[in-house]
């Protein structure tokens, strides 16, 4: 059941749908499926596989896939719902018919594989196309990867479809492919040779509340902030929608008459924008949840990769976001382990000379503290950025990065570095800090990474932009050194240490602190000031 929006726009929008509809007339309901399910699709293999639709009221719906059927009832509001029994991987093109008692519906060339749901903002939407690899173009003949980009859709309230197609990987029709998804995919299958089927579905310039329900929002206790703000702005738009409401009916009964007369149907009464829209931004969310998200429940994934932040940069109430979307997601796609795979915004911008670091400093350190959300893991990139660009060509490493969290803890290869060094605990030793980490696989180094290319260990090289602070906040350059699996930092400014920070800020340039898998240690900071 699709999550339904409690709200005065919803009963509005459902009363001018109704009052519209018996006026001017209704449509037949002809047995009809989404979208994404469509020739060329993958469908999630070993998961209950759910296939729905529409159809006459109290029709009985049948649907074939592979070596399973399934049965339904069309239920009053024209809406039926199939589940399939779990079926293994099938690389093998199989058919899903749906059959009611007048009509047959055939999708050919559907393979059973691994749907990843690719979502967030522009940097996830970037195309391959887009990254000046002509040679990853040319390459591109995977038959076994599908990818389904969905078309922009804000809404103002949950949608039962989403515009798009399946595409199979080629080199005609890659560069259309979100270039993270592409790699991401790419290692994926040519590891385990399972079928990969990516849905884009980001938008660029996004803040995560567009990808959150109104009943999450409203509803999290920890967003409590947050969802005052959205009341406020229901009530006042309340008053605005009471107010335009009153010449209604009068519209009602001129639609009425000119369609009684076959004369033009008068445009109906102006309404107030809605407040969680593109234009009223009081506040600006929900209605990429609604055009994007709401119409892909109830199917069956995989897991989801999430590149998004940039929109969120001053981390408010971040971390409580991102918790109470993904446990929603879960419990809308009905996974309640769905592994979660997202990125750390890579680096942008001038360098910041100062110490205490900040722009989107914060908002890193936040995103390795979501790593506390069970089955999520994190692709730090914070080596393969671009100063001038937001939108970093690398989306290779991204993808690839992306792809050793699933390799190892979605397919079963646990000795894989998943990781770059994670800031875990920080002591103190007189004068000095000591950083402990996670993820040190194989040892620390100092290195550099250009391109594409594997990072390259810089034997003796000074560690760059650790920063030390006393009681008094002041920030200071600090001397790091690697000891062993930790890294020690002092300062003679700094005779009593009591924090660390470690490239804090949009663009630390120099920061070169690496596990021996050739990973990236992770932005971060021990400090809460």
């Amino acid at each position: 059941m699709l999550p339904t929006m409690k709200c005065p726009t919803a009963a509005l929008a459902v009363a001018a749908a109704v009052a519209v509809a018996a006026t001017l007339g209704t449509t037949h309901a002809a047995l009809r499926l989404p979208r994404f399910f469509t020739d060329h699709a993958v469908l999630q293999r070993d998961q209950p596989l759910r296939i729905w639709g529409w159809s006459q009221p109290g029709e009985s719906i049948r649907v074939s896939l592979g070596a399973q059927s399934a049965t339904a009832t069309t239920g009053a509001d024209g809406r039926w719902l199939a589940t399939l029994a779990p079926q293994p991987l099938s690389p093998t093109a199989l058919t899903l018919t749906i059959t009611s008692p007048t009509e047959t519906i055939s999708r050919s060339d559907i393979l059973l594989g691994d749907v990843w749901l690719c979502s967030g903002q522009s940097n996830m939407d970037w195309s391959l196309g887009a990254c000046n690899a002509p040679e990853d173009i040319a390459s591109a003949h995977f038959p076994a990867i599908r990818h389904f980009r969905t078309e922009y859709h804000f809404a103002t309230t949950p949608q039962d479809n989403v515009r798009g197609h399946w595409q199979t990987c080629s080199p005609a029709t890659a560069p259309g492919f979100s270039a993270v998804g592409f790699h991401f995919a790419r290692r994926i299958q040519s590891e385990t040779g399972v079928p990969i089927g990516l849905i884009t579905n980001a938008v660029g310039g996004t803040n995560i509340e567009l990808w959150m329900s109104q009943e999450t929002l409203l509803n999290t206790p920890s967003l409590e902030p947050y969802a005052r703000t959205m009341r406020e702005s229901l009530a006042q738009y309340q008053l605005e929608l009471d107010a335009a409401l009153a010449p209604m009916q009068s519209w009602i009964d001129e639609a009425r008459a000119a369609k009684a007369s076959a004369a033009p149907i008068p445009l109906p009464p102006a309404f107030p924008e809605f407040p969680f829209g593109e234009k009223a931004h009081r506040p600006r969310c929900v209605t990429l949840h609604n055009g994007h998200v709401a119409p892909l429940i109830p199917m069956s994934l995989r897991g989801v990769l999430w590149y998004q932040g940039e929109n969120n940069a001053d981390a408010s109430l971040y971390l409580e976001k991102k918790s109470a979307m993904i446990s929603a997601w879960r419990s809308w796609f009905r996974n309640p382990e769905m592994p979660f795979y997202f990125v750390q915004l890579a680096a942008w911008q001038k360098p910041n000379p100062d110490p205490a670091g900040g722009e989107w400093g914060p908002i890193r350190d936040v995103e390795r503290q979501c790593l506390q959300i069970p089955h999520t893991g994190m692709a730090c990139t914070i080596d393969i950025g671009d100063a001038e660009d937001i939108h970093p060509a690398n989306k290779a490493d991204v993808g690839e990065r992306l792809a050793l969290w699933a390799l190892s803890r979605t397919y079963g290869k646990p000795d894989l570095t998943v990781s770059g060094p994670l800031f875990r605990q920080l002591t103190i030793e007189g004068d000095r800090a000591r950083i402990h980490f996670d993820h040190t696989d194989k040892g620390l180094m100092t290195a550099t990474k250009s391109g594409r290319l594997p990072a390259t260990e810089t034997p003796g090289a000074t560690l760059e932009r650790f920063a030390i602070a006393g009681n008094d906040r002041q920030w200071h350059w600090a001397v790091a050194t690697i000891d062993g699996d930790t890294v020690t930092v002092s300062s003679p400014h700094v005779p009593a240490p009591v924090a660390v920070r470690y490239a804090f800020s949009s663009n630390p340039a120099g920061a070169n602190l690496y596990n021996r898998a050739g990973l990236p240690a992770s932005p971060f900071r021990t400090d809460s000031w």
